[in-house]
């Protein structure tokens, strides 16, 4: 089950998301489990970048992995913020921006890494992928 929990913020992304990104996980060979989004703004996500990752910069997204087997579970969060700051910066539109951080989360936890250079490609070539399925759905 993925569920969309707010800090800070009103509720503002749309549960439309939630069947795409259960496909992300059928699609993988994954199992559904206890998933949750998080939205938060930067100051949020930094503090918790500061408190369990021993990282002082802001971040979109940080995911953790709660993941046993197959079946998929972990914590996401996603401050709204960066979101729409990354999506002016890359001029591109934001649901475009939030679409692709919603995958991305979801694919760290289907085992996707993105530490190395080729890691960071095949990421980038899964959320690619899952956003044409997402465009055409």
């Amino acid at each position: 089950m993925i569920q969309f929990f707010y800090e800070n913020l009103p509720e503002t992304v749309d549960r439309k998301y939630t069947k795409w990104l259960e496909e992300i996980i059928l699609s993988e060979g994954k199992k559904i489990g206890e998933i949750n989004y998080v939205f938060c703004d930067d100051d949020y996500l930094l503090k918790i970048n500061q408190d369990y990752l021993q990282h002082d910069y802001y971040t979109d997204i940080i995911t953790f992995d709660s993941v046993k087997g197959k079946t998929i579970s972990g914590e996401i969060f996603v401050s709204l913020q960066r979101v729409s700051d990354n999506a002016s910066t890359l001029s591109k539109i934001y649901e475009e921006e939030l679409i692709r951080v919603l995958a991305h989360g979801i694919l760290h936890l289907c085992g996707f890494k993105d530490k190395t250079e080729s890691e960071e490609q095949e990421m980038r070539r899964k959320e690619d992928f899952y956003i044409v399925k997402y465009n055409q759905g």
